[in-house]
C-alpha cells in the first residue's frame, strides 16, 4: 500500500491482495508456533486456568470430564485459545503493516497508541476476570448450592464458562478506544457522551447482565469497570478533540 504523503503510484489490487495474503499467513503460521511452543504444557495451562474454582471446591470434589475425549480435547482447545491471545501484538502488528501506509502522518501518530493501548487494555480486562472476578463469582456459586449437592463441574463446560467471560472482560476494556476512536472521527464529541451518561451507565449493566452469569455480583463487576473505562474514553478523547480542531489541515 502506499503512503498519502508521498508520491508514489498506487499498488494495483492484485498486489494488496497478494501482500494481504503474505501476512495472514505469517500471523497463522506464528500462532502455530506458538501452540507448538505451548502444547507440551497443555495440562498444566488447563490446570492454572482452572485453580480458582478448584481451591473453592470443597473437600473431596473434583472436577470431571463426561465426555470421552474430553480429557484431552479440552486443554487442546485451550491451548488453541491461549496461542491466540499470546499472538494478539505480532497479528495486531501484520494488520497495521498493511493499513499503516494508506495513512496520513497525522493518523499514523494517533494509530500507534491506540493500538499498543488496545492490546495493554484487552490483557488488562482478561486479568481482572481472573484475577478479580473468578475467585468471587467462584466462591459465590460454591457456597449459595444445597449442603447435599456436591459440586463436580465438567472440565469442558468449565472452559466454555471461563473463555466467555475472559472475551467479555477484554472486549469491554476496550471501551476507552472506542470511545476515542467516535470521537477522533467525528462521529461524536465528548460533550454529547457526557450527556449520555445516565444511557451508558444503564448500558453497562444491561451488558453485564447479558454477558456474564446471572449474579448481581459478576455483573457489577464487569458494569462498574466499564463505567470507569467510559469515562477514561470520554477525558482522553477531550485531547483527541482539541488537536482535531486545531491540527493543521491536511
Amino acid at each position: 500500500m502506499t503512503d498519502p504523503d508521498s508520491n508514489d503510484q498506487p499498488l494495483p489490487l492484485v498486489a494488496h491482495l497478494t501482500e494481504l495474503r503474505d501476512r495472514l499467513l505469517r500471523a497463522l503460521l506464528v500462532v502455530l508456533l506458538v501452540f507448538i511452543c505451548l502444547f507440551p504444557f497443555t495440562n498444566d495451562i488447563y490446570t492454572f486456568v482452572s485453580e480458582p474454582l478448584r481451591e473453592l471446591l470443597p473437600e473431596g470434589a473434583t472436577m470431571i470430564a463426561t465426555e470421552v475425549a474430553s480429557p484431552f480435547l479440552t486443554p487442546f482447545k485451550l491451548t488453541l485459545v491461549a496461542a491466540v491471545f499470546l499472538s494478539i501484538p505480532y497479528v495486531l502488528y501484520q494488520a497495521w503493516s498493511f493499513i499503516a501506509p494508506g495513512m496520513y502522518k497525522h493518523e499514523k501518530r494517533l494509530a500507534v497508541p491506540l493500538l499498543i493501548s488496545s492490546i495493554a487494555l484487552f490483557y488488562a480486562g482478561a486479568a481482572f476476570a481472573y484475577y478479580a472476578v473468578f475467585p468471587l463469582i467462584f466462591a459465590f456459586f460454591t457456597s449459595t448450592g444445597p449442603a447435599d449437592i456436591t459440586i463436580m463441574t465438567d472440565i469442558n463446560s468449565y472452559l466454555n464458562f471461563v473463555l466467555k467471560l475472559f472475551f467479555a472482560f477484554g472486549i469491554a476494556f476496550e471501551i476507552p478506544i472506542a470511545a476515542v476512536l467516535l470521537i477522533w472521527s467525528g462521529i461524536t464529541t465528548p460533550q454529547a457522551l457526557a450527556q449520555k451518561r445516565p444511557y451508558i451507565i444503564v448500558g453497562c449493566f444491561v451488558l453485564g447482565m447479558l454477558l456474564t452469569p446471572p449474579d448481581i455480583i459478576s455483573q457489577s463487576l464487569l458494569a462498574i469497570p466499564m463505567w470507569l473505562l467510559f469515562e477514561v474514553g470520554v477525558y482522553f478523547g477531550r485531547f483527541v478533540s482539541r488537536n482535531r480542531n486545531t491540527g493543521p489541515a491536511e
